[in-house]
């Protein structure tokens, strides 16, 4: 209801009782402001939403269909720590998951292969970085746990 664009625009009409009355605006639109404050988000951050933002803020990419059971531990842990995490086990090769994950504009990827399996790590790249190494679980978690309360 808007009861300030008619009073502004100076509306009135006659009611039943012949006197001149200020109509009430009922407003329909195809977007709401909730609608409209999510496109003003994606609009300031170019779709390239900090980590506390970010639907997906970890991506896993096994290098092959052996590794995704690892791939699904290792989600399944940060996803405990309170994290948004999705692994990517399409047929498609490790670096066109990496290029997709960057043209989604994913903060963290986290590759994964049998080194990674046989140490117990997880090679990280974020976003405008690039390659980080091989690093633990654990070390992960804290790196981004700080940076999801710092609002980094």
């Amino acid at each position: 209801m808007d009861f300030n664009l008619p009073e502004r625009f100076g509306l009135e009409y006659v009611g039943a009782d012949g006197a001149m009355a200020r109509p009430r605006m009922i407003h329909r639109a195809p977007i709401g402001s909730l609608e409209r404050f999510m496109g003003y988000l994606i609009e300031h951050f170019a779709g390239e939403f900090p980590l506390w933002l970010a639907p997906v803020q970890l991506l896993m990419v096994p290098i092959s269909e052996k590794h995704v059971a690892y791939a699904q531990r290792q989600a399944d842990h940060f996803r405990g720590l309170g994290l948004r995490v999705e692994v990517d086990t399409r047929d498609e090769r490790m670096q066109a998951k990496i290029r997709d994950a960057e043209l989604q504009k994913i903060p963290f990827v986290g590759v994964v292969g049998g080194k990674d399996e046989e140490a117990g790590t997880v090679s990280l790249r974020e976003r405008h970085v690039g390659d980080r190494g091989a690093m633990a679980p654990n070390a992960i978690a804290e790196d981004l746990a700080g940076r999801l309360a710092a609002r980094d």
